[in-house]
């Protein structure tokens, strides 16, 4: 195996049982780094404090990372000229956030045989945010419900 010392320095490929003997002498705890590498890595540290930074690394890792948020905006075949309206400044406030939206397009009973005024519908929305956003995947149907992605334009 191939042993890294307590500050570091590289001490070489040596068989297991030296690797704990040095470790003892140390009075520290010999730790598994690289299992899979062909010889393992192992690092002769205090366990307690290689777990607290390593708890540590993964904090400051989540902190870094962006969570995109998905909002849905639900229309129906029957949604009044007002509403839509309404929904599309709701779609417009949320882009401009920097948030994905899901525009879903609900179709109940026979409503189902007119899905290409569905389609219509969320071509009109597509068009009203062109300029703060774009679709990312075009109208497509998923049971008894047609939706599309909406994704925020880049600046």
């Amino acid at each position: 195996m191939r042993l890294i010392g307590e500050n570091g320095e590289q001490i070489g490929i040596v068989p297991i049982e030296e690797a704990r003997a040095y470790a003892q002498t140390r009075e520290l705890d010999l730790v598994e780094i690289v299992p899979n590498a062909t010889p393992p890595v192992c690092r002769v540290t205090d366990y307690g404090k290689f777990k607290y930074e390593q708890a540590k690394k993964a904090h400051e890792a989540k902190k870094k990372q962006t969570v995109i948020q998905i909002k849905e905006v639900k229309f129906r075949l029957k949604t009044d000229e007002h509403d839509h309206d309404t929904k599309v400044r709701h779609i417009r406030e949320f882009l401009a956030d920097g948030k994905k939206v899901k525009a879903t397009m609900f179709f109940r009973g026979r409503e189902i045989v007119h899905n290409e005024i569905g389609r219509k519908t969320l071509e009109k929305v597509a068009e009203a945010i062109g300029d703060v956003g774009m679709v990312e995947t075009e109208p497509r149907f998923e049971g008894r419900a047609m939706f599309m992605m909406l994704a925020p334009k880049k600046r």
